[in-house]
């Protein structure tokens, strides 16, 4: 079995999946940050438990297993206990994770101007001194620039996926990562505007897919829970916050429709942006990257 890269930040750890103690059927929920991460948590989790209202809190059933803020022998033992299917979330591409072939592998991909354009947002709303606390590191102040002037900045960055996963490079890597395995069975690979577009029919596919059998009857509240409404006026149970991270739960889901990115820069910005992935794109080296592309919804 090929060694998975190793991704790290400052919250995270990849090389965590190297001793991760993998179960039969085993669900792991691979997306870049503010990509629908949570929203496939959701899904996932209502459908195995047979209802939208959860057992309990939505991060504690489904940890990020990267994250340094809770310690790795600790993780592995809460979830060792857990009596149903597991839903493991990471952030890390897949080229990163230890492949299982007892798992189920979901990668959420949304159009990475609207992504960044709620990472932006995001950033107001974390309490980085308790991030600090919780991962021994140093809080380290910094100013940033109005949202405009910051998103084309961030569309034409330099960066290297494996030290920023959150720069256009990085959102591109992991779309290319993933699209490259789609005919495996093992993993699904989710369009973000799909998910608007038609909930019920994506949560029925993956159902499918995942092998999770749902009585006919549960389908309308399911599919009702986990709509962008629901999970705003639950926010404060299903947001991944155990330990205090977000100052405030109702600003983690913000809007939830496609358009924010493109809405605010201007033509020959998005006309840059578009050039960039393609380049991106091509950089990859991928067997189909009009593939790649379209799931980047860049034509």
């Amino acid at each position: 079995m090929k060694t998975p890269r190793r991704y790290r930040s400052q919250d995270e750890d990849s090389d965590r999946w190297n001793r991760f103690p993998f179960r039969q059927s085993d669900i792991v929920v691979s997306t870049r940050s503010k990509s629908g991460t949570t929203w496939m948590q959701q899904i996932c989790l209502s459908m195995i438990h047979g209802s939208a209202a959860l057992p309990g809190p939505l991060g504690e059933l489904s940890p990020w297993v990267d994250w340094l803020g809770e310690p790795e022998g600790l993780l592995f033992a809460r979830l060792n206990a857990e009596p149903v299917r597991r839903v493991l979330k990471t952030h890390t591409p897949l080229d990163g994770v230890l492949l299982d072939p007892r798992a189920r592998y979901v990668v959420v991909v949304r159009d990475p101007l609207d992504m960044a354009v709620s990472l932006y947002h995001q950033g107001d709303n974390l309490d980085r001194e308790r991030i600090a606390e919780l991962t021994g590191r140093a809080s380290t102040p910094s100013v940033r620039p109005g949202l405009t002037e910051w998103l084309a900045a961030w569309t034409q960055a330099d960066a290297d996926p494996m030290e920023s996963m959150d720069s256009l490079a990085g959102v591109v890597h992991h779309a290319a990562d993933a699209w490259a395995r789609h005919d495996d069975r093992h993993v699904l690979v989710v369009r973000y505007e799909e998910l608007i577009a038609d909930l019920e029919g994506r949560m029925r596919w993956l159902a499918e897919r995942l092998e999770i059998e749902v009585a006919p009857t549960l389908w309308p509240s399911l599919v009702d829970g986990a709509s962008f409404a629901s999970m705003q006026v639950s926010a404060a149970d299903r947001i991944p916050d155990a330990r205090g991270v977000i100052k405030d739960p109702t600003k983690f889901f913000r809007r939830g429709t496609p358009g924010a990115g493109r809405e605010i820069m201007s033509a020959a910005d998005v006309t840059a942006y578009e050039r960039r992935v393609c380049d991106l794109v091509s950089a990859e080296h991928v067997d189909d990257p009009a593939g790649v592309l379209r799931l980047l919804n860049v034509a």
